[in-house]
């Protein structure tokens, strides 16, 4: 029961980092608009129709192209497109074609926005078009940049200052920052509160997949860990359900941020992890929480400390008198990942796919507003499916093995791009269910590969590896943004680059070794070996003896687990 509400806390407030990744979709979108005009309109004309306003024009708006001809009350006749506006020399020609003289003019007195979907957004509230429009397009992208830079910097706080700290600073930030960007007063401080918030937000997800992790016993870690994305998934889908309720962007921003109000009031009753106060030596502390699981789970001997520590001392005699002291307390870096041909290569491989990885799921999440149809339908479907790939990367995981999963998938994603590309565009439901499959099978690969890349590498350099593997991962999410403006060079441009990347990564997965049913590497001879032959590692070499108190504290977390029915 403490592991279960513990894990259900954490992963809910997950939900608002999903929610506050893709806001920006419906927060800043760019409706159809034209330049504003130094006077009252008297009627409005488009094509072969009249109107009395150009807000009863929007409905027959199609193409960027168009423009509008309007009359004011002074006489005046102008056209009034996207980025300029024309007068008209000849004040009683109001024909829509007119080949006589005209004077351009900039858009000085802003621009009319059409109001039928959304009733205001960032891009109408601070006039992002035109010669304006790159700060538009920079609003995804700095917020990523954020995600990378907060990764980074709340997981080594984490490690210093422990996660149940970070976890409340994080989430309480959440909420703050959340509530700050909808009362921002310009473009700039909008995008540095934003920057803020994104930083929190990736700082949670890190540490809550931590968190979780050291709570969750062996049987359960997997399923458990890999559905936190699930959550993040849930929150797609509320902002597709948000946005839907509330056209006018700060409203719909203050309703986002409070979606998770619960957590943020109850997160300061949540634990720190035993282990991370075992690796602080505060064993009062851990015995304490200890103790509460062991009430919460009806345990009526808890596990003691003391044995634990006992073990630790153990292993502290047994290093010291090793033959491997000296190499076990090298320190390592990031070219220890390319130390040989053979890790090398699959450090490549891994980079890719997670950078692939992320660079598709963004893809599809961010472009799927301009499938056609509803657009806040498709957004809830996008998130929707990716809750059973989670299940079907977990089956296929334990059942066919890790690179038999992933490489198929992979391919898979690529030939549904190439698809996508001969699908009508007047099929919108082909193009929606075809991008919910590519969608599908990506979220199963990015998934997978968490865990893939933490059994590839052995002991010594297994947080470089995933560390490095998500900072990858954090750069596919940045440039995937601007993979989706390139729509406007060619439509089909960023499932192409997906297509082309993914093909890429399943073909070099290829060479992978599978990692199923095998155990740990704790050096870099032994990882290589991994990649060399089908013998496992382990009949060669004895497991490093700095696992025993690992395994120590999880038997006791298997033995307390299995009582709690």
């Amino acid at each position: 029961r403490f592991q279960a509400c513990v894990y259900f806390a954490s992963v809910f407030q997950a939900m608002s980092c999903g929610i506050h990744y893709l806001a920006s979709v419906f927060m800043a979108v760019t409706p159809n608009f034209v330049c504003g005009i130094p006077g009252n309109v008297s009627s409005a004309q488009f094509y072969n129709s009249s109107e009395s306003s150009i807000e009863d024009i929007w409905t027959l708006w199609t193409s960027t192209e168009n423009y509008i001809v309007v009359q004011l009350e002074n006489g005046e006749i102008w056209e009034l497109n996207q980025c300029s506006r024309s007068k008209r020399e000849d004040g009683w020609n109001t024909t829509y074609e007119y080949k006589g003289n005209r004077s351009v003019y900039p858009c000085s007195d802003g621009f009319l926005y059409d109001d039928t979907k959304w009733k205001s957004t960032v891009v109408t509230q601070w006039d992002l078009v035109c010669d304006r429009e790159w700060l538009a397009k920079l609003i995804q992208p700095t917020f990523m940049l954020g995600v990378l830079i907060g990764a980074v910097i709340f997981g080594d706080i984490a490690d210093r200052l422990g996660r149940q700290r970070v976890i409340w600073f994080t989430s309480t930030g959440q909420f703050v920052f959340g509530i700050a960007v909808a009362f921002t007063f310009d473009y700039y401080s909008f995008v540095i509160v934003r920057f803020l918030l994104a930083m929190v937000s990736s700082g949670y997800l890190v540490v809550a997949f931590v968190y979780v992790t050291e709570f969750i016993g062996i049987k359960a870690r997997t399923w458990a860990s890999m559905h936190v994305h699930a959550f993040f998934a849930v929150g797609i889908m509320i902002v597709a359900l948000v946005g839907f309720l509330v056209r006018t962007w700060w409203v719909y921003q203050i309703f986002l941020s409070i979606a998770t109000l619960p957590f943020v009031l109850c997160c300061w009753m949540l634990p720190e992890t035993p282990f991370w106060l075992l690796s602080e030596e505060r064993y009062e502390d851990a015995q304490k929480v200890i103790n509460i699981m062991a009430r919460w789970n009806n345990i009526s001997t808890p596990c003691k400390v003391s044995e634990l520590c006992s073990v630790q001392q153990d292993d502290l005699v047994i290093g010291r008198t090793g033959d491997n002291d000296t190499s076990s307390t090298k320190k390592h870096n990031i070219l220890d990942l390319f130390c040989n041909w053979h890790i090398a290569r699959r450090t490549i491989t891994v980079w890719l796919i997670w950078f692939t990885g992320s660079l598709g799921y963004y893809v599809f999440s961010l472009s799927s507003v301009s499938l056609g149809g509803n657009e806040y339908l498709n957004l809830f479907l996008i998130g929707a499916v990716e809750l059973p790939c989670y299940i079907i990367a977990c089956i296929g995981m334990d059942k066919l093995g890790r690179r038999n999963t992933l490489i198929p998938f992979l391919i898979l994603s690529a030939l549904i791009c190439v698809l996508i590309m001969f699908i009508p565009q007047d099929f919108n439901i082909l193009i929606i269910l075809a991008n919910m499959a590519g969608k599908f099978s990506i979220g199963v690969a990015f998934g997978l590969i968490y865990l893939y890349t933490a059994e590839l590498y052995p002991t010594i350099v297994r947080s470089l590896a995933v560390g490095s593997g998500s900072m990858m991962c954090r750069v596919g999410s940045v440039v995937a943004p601007f993979c989706v403006y390139l729509r406007s060079v060619w439509i089909f441009m960023p499932l192409l680059l997906v297509g082309i990347m993914a093909l890429l990564s399943g073909i070099l997965t290829i060479m992978l070794p599978e990692t199923l049913g095998k155990p740990l590497t704790n050096t870099l001879v032994e990882a290589t070996e991994m990649g060399r032959n089908k013998k496992s590692c382990s009949e060669k070499t004895p497991p490093a003896h700095s696992g025993a108190t690992m395994e120590k504290i999880e038997m006791l977390g298997q033995e307390t687990g299995s009582t709690e029915k």
